[in-house]
């Protein structure tokens, strides 16, 4: 038997609101247009770009969404390339993936980030090779779409039965149901408890502690 977690980034690994809003925030300014309130931004995280840029911008013509999309994947990189993206992990993340590795469990992410982005983001971390499996909003249809889910199992030989996918917004756990593996949410990220329970959670952990409990983690 395979075990499988499947972990989201944003929000359940790694926190980067702030650079989130800042892209958003920058995209919409040299585009012209208003920016959308932080609070619309942060309930849209997890959505891959181009769906996220429709729900922000569903009056806009599809050249100028196309638009905002390569404006606000323009200003991340600028970001990173200059030094200024700030992406920590939660408190207890690392030691948490460590002890899942070392208990034998296969561990992959799905993340509405780019292949570029997923990839920055864990080598700065030192976390990439304990990843069997990494599914990017690149290569697959918006969560909550189960495609992610489906090709992290084959890719990690595991039975939806024997997999979990843990992540902090309802698209997170929408997609783990329609793939049929266990959903856990988590406190601290974009979406509260009361959306993730609705959206099909089975329980949402407090804190990294709580977590590891909840997968019957050493």
């Amino acid at each position: 038997m395979t075990r499988l977690a499947i972990f989201d980034c944003d929000g359940t690994l790694v926190d980067g609101q702030a650079d989130v809003l800042w892209a958003m925030r920058r995209a919409f300014e040299k585009a012209r247009l208003t920016p959308p309130a932080p609070e619309r931004v942060r309930q849209l995280v997890g959505l891959s770009l181009p769906v996220a840029i429709r729900e922000l911008a569903p009056e806009a013509e599809d050249g100028l969404q196309r638009d905002l999309v390569e404006l606000y994947k323009a200003s991340f990189r600028a970001r990173r390339e200059e030094g200024l993206l700030s992406e920590p992990l939660y408190d207890g993340i690392a030691e948490l993936l460590h002890a899942l590795h070392g208990a034998g469990w296969s561990l992959a992410v799905a993340t509405g980030k780019s292949d570029r982005g997923l990839t920055a983001c864990l080598a700065e971390h030192g976390l990439t090779d304990l990843f069997v499996s990494l599914q990017t909003a690149d290569r697959h249809p918006s969560k909550p779409h189960p495609a992610m889910l489906e090709a992290a199992l084959f890719e990690a030989r595991a039975q939806a039965g024997d997999a979990v996918m843990i992540g902090d917004t309802s698209f997170d756990m929408q997609m783990a149901r329609a793939a049929r593996v266990r959903a856990v949410g988590v406190a601290w990220g974009y979406h509260g408890a009361d959306e993730l329970l609705a959206s099909g959670a089975e329980l949402v952990a407090r804190d990294v502690a709580h977590l590891q409990e909840a997968l019957g983690a050493p």
